[in-house]
């Protein structure tokens, strides 16, 4: 029994460790780039460039098409044999290989191929963007929830201060060394830093959830996250200057990848549409046959008698009759032939060259022409755009960096100030010298202090990590 019970502990310990397993912030960015839906449907554009580009390698291919026919006629109709009308009922069968290859096409299909290269390039660099842009966003919400966790602490820390002065006023109150509103004002902070941790719970809770739906994970209850060892970490990239960022950003980013490869497609555009302009050269060949099961009629010499005398005229001066001879021909009926034989007998062949010159067709071709070379034009204005979208993004996120760190020092000072301002509100009540109402206002400043710090601290790396993307770290090899 005893030891059914330790292997039942055991059994319960292996569960509980693995349902408390802690996510580490590479964990996170991992799971998401393998299950995050909008990355899912950015791989299947780029599978799709795929077939783009074996539809265009298949258009050097020529067409080959097999053909077959089986049809039962009643009535008049023709043999498609003898050709000859006839009223029976008989079977026929039909079969053809056509053959078509295209020899010039004002190398639209050289083209085509040029196309869906550059069509793959684009699908990826924007299976890259998402991955940075999901990737991101995971560590904003991972380090929202490590803000949480630190911020409870903090109150949780303080909290049991204010327990130990609460026991503390307690024994000056009993005392009679200090009044009992005193002891009022400790236990109204108590109160109030009580409600406040539960509001920090709960905020940890409505965080872990909105990351774990991120990373489409349903086990809301049991996902938690590893809240240590996160600091700041400087490469030295905040140390350069925004021009510098910003030209390694041009040089790196997807954003300008994607619409320098759009102004590429529609070049591609202009050269097809105008493919359209040139003759069209092809060949073809082909091969057919046919079969019949219907009886046909054929004439012989009548062996028996195989010559007739006829009278074919009269001489007009002598009434003499003018006679001749003919073939005597007798009708037989006959059976078709054998299956094979009539394929081989029936067979026929054709080939040649089709030439198709472009003269008019309502201006479509035109039409196209200038669409495409408008969209082209459009897609260069967009690269520009492009451009400069980016330099005043990572300008914006340059001046942000600087800005969260100068309140991350800011913070620093303001901390190590309110400490000390506390120590001696602290002090000076532990001697009776200060009220509590007095000192409770010193130690919510120290709190908030404490908390802005944290805020301050997480701020920071996360808009530093953003600075390092843009430079050109990937987005695996940050550190924090």
């Amino acid at each position: 029994m005893k030891k059914s019970l330790s292997i039942l502990f055991v059994l319960i310990g292996i569960v509980s460790q693995g349902q408390t397993k802690k996510w580490t912030l590479k964990e996170c960015v991992e799971h998401a780039l393998q299950n995050n839906i909008s990355i899912k449907q950015s791989e299947l554009d780029v599978e799709l460039t795929d077939v783009e580009k074996l539809t265009a390698i298949g258009n050097f291919l020529p067409d080959i098409n097999l053909g077959a026919g089986v049809s039962e006629n009643t009535g008049l109709s023709f043999n498609p044999v003898t050709n000859n009308a006839q009223t029976t009922t008989f079977l026929s069968a039909t079969g053809r290989v056509s053959i078509g290859y295209t020899l010039f096409d004002g190398l639209r299909n050289f083209r085509e191929v040029q196309r869906a290269k550059i069509s793959k390039l684009a699908a990826q660099y924007r299976l890259t963007k998402m991955k940075d842009d999901i990737s991101l966003l995971v560590a904003n919400n991972y380090l929202q929830v490590i803000l949480n966790k630190a911020n409870l602490e903090v109150l949780k820390s303080q909290n049991q201060v204010t327990l130990e002065q609460l026991q503390r006023t307690q024994d000056l109150v009993d005392a009679g060394v200090l009044p009992q509103g005193d002891l009022l004002e400790i236990r109204a902070n108590d109160a109030s830093e009580k409600q406040s941790i539960v509001v920090a719970e709960n905020t940890i809770q409505v965080s872990l959830i909105s990351l774990a739906q991120l990373l489409l994970i349903e086990d809301y209850k049991n996902f938690d996250i590893e809240d240590e060892g996160y600091d700041i970490v400087d490469d030295g990239i905040a140390g350069k200057g925004v021009f510098e960022i910003i030209g390694k950003a041009k040089e790196h980013r997807a954003e300008i990848k994607i619409a320098e490869k759009n102004v590429e497609l529609a070049e591609k555009d202009v050269q097809l549409a105008k493919s359209a302009n040139f003759p069209t050269l092809s060949a073809f060949f082909g091969y057919d046959t046919r079969y019949t099961d219907a009886t046909s009629f054929i004439q012989t010499l009548n062996p028996d008698n195989p010559i007739i005398v006829q009278e074919i005229g009269i001489v007009q001066e002598t009434g003499q009759s003018v006679i001749g001879e003919f073939p005597n021909m007798i009708t037989t009926q006959v059976g078709a032939d054998p299956f094979f034989d009539q394929l081989y007998q029936n067979d026929g062949i054709g080939y040649g060259l089709q030439l198709n010159i472009p003269i008019l067709n309502g201006f479509a071709t035109k039409g196209s022409i200038m669409r495409n070379k408008i969209n082209l034009e459009r897609s260069k204005y967009q690269l520009e755009q492009s451009k400069l979208d980016l330099e005043s993004t990572v300008y914006q996120a340059y001046v942000d960096a600087q800005g969260a760190l100068k309140a991350y020092e800011a913070a620093q000072s303001a901390l190590e100030s309110q400490e000390l301002a506390y120590d001696y509100a602290k002090e000076r009540y532990d001697v009776g010298l200060t009220n509590a109402f007095d000192f409770s206002q010193s130690k919510v400043r120290f709190d908030n202090a404490k908390i802005e710090l944290n805020r301050a601290k997480y701020d920071y790396i996360f808009k530093l990590k953003v600075i390092e993307l843009y430079f050109g770290i990937p987005v695996q090899d940050l550190k924090f």
